[in-house]
């Protein structure tokens, strides 16, 4: 993959999650609550960093779609239907096992009660992983990497500190998509890369600049690649761009 520093792979979104799993796994462990602790260790612990890591698998699965799904939705609404939607699984997981919650056949009410109980632990986890996200993958604005003048002068006010995610080529016209917005601008993408060398991204397409931090997922084949970025746009990587990127340890 390339020379990779350390804190490019902390801020990894793989090694936030293991270590957000194992963490809160191992807090509620030690916490032991809702009558869990008669489990006794390693099965407490076990059991707790198997929940968790249950609901961050099904997290996973929401925060990948969901994007795609719904291009302009905001983080904290991905983040409120990742905690409604995990806790209904994992409610059901937690019945199945039949720990200490319940010592008889569970009723609706049963349900409702487990149900609210994971809904608060996974309301926790997600405040969790939203703070790890602001924490190591924001810049402090007076040192953040910002577009030159040439390309920010050109762009409406609302979107010069917002997170550049892609430039794309239209005719004589530049796309810019930034968290939340976009907008086209009378630019040339060879002058509007030019004017990003100071930030994190590369030239993926004749058309296309992609900010690396916006890559979400990748699909490769054919010696070309798609980049879906975090806002559900799909960059194509040409054949040209290609080693180059995945050298760099794009994919």
């Amino acid at each position: 993959m390339g020379h990779v520093k350390f804190s490019q792979l902390w801020t990894s979104s793989w090694l936030r999650a293991v270590t957000t799993i194992v963490g809160v796994g191992t807090f509620l462990a030690i916490l032991a609550p809702y009558g869990s602790s008669r489990m006794g260790w390693p099965w407490l612990w076990i059991y707790w960093v198997g929940i968790i890591g249950l609901g961050a698998t099904i997290g996973y699965v929401t925060s990948h779609w969901l994007p795609r799904l719904m291009p302009k939705v905001p983080k904290l609404v991905v983040y409120a239907a990742i905690v409604i939607t995990v806790s209904v699984p994992v409610t059901v997981a937690v019945l199945a096992l039949g720990t200490d919650f319940f010592a008889r056949t569970p009723d609706l009410a049963d349900v409702l009660t487990t149900y609210a109980m994971v809904l608060v632990i996974s309301s926790f986890v997600a405040a969790v992983s939203w703070t790890l996200e602001k924490v190591f993958t924001d810049t402090p604005p007076d040192i953040a990497a910002r577009p030159s003048p040439a390309l920010l002068d050109k762009l409406p006010h609302r979107l010069r500190k917002a997170e550049l995610l892609s430039m794309s080529a239209e005719d004589h016209y530049l796309r810019v998509c930034t968290d939340p917005r976009e907008d086209l601008i009378l630019m040339r993408l060879s002058d509007a890369v030019a004017a990003c060398e100071a930030l994190d991204g590369a030239r993926t397409h004749r058309s296309w600049w992609v900010a690396r931090d916006a890559v979400h997922d990748v699909r490769k084949g054919d010696g070309r690649a798609t980049l879906i970025l975090s806002d559900g746009t799909e960059a194509p990587v040409s054949r040209t761009y290609y080693p180059k990127l995945r050298d760099a340890g794009w994919f």
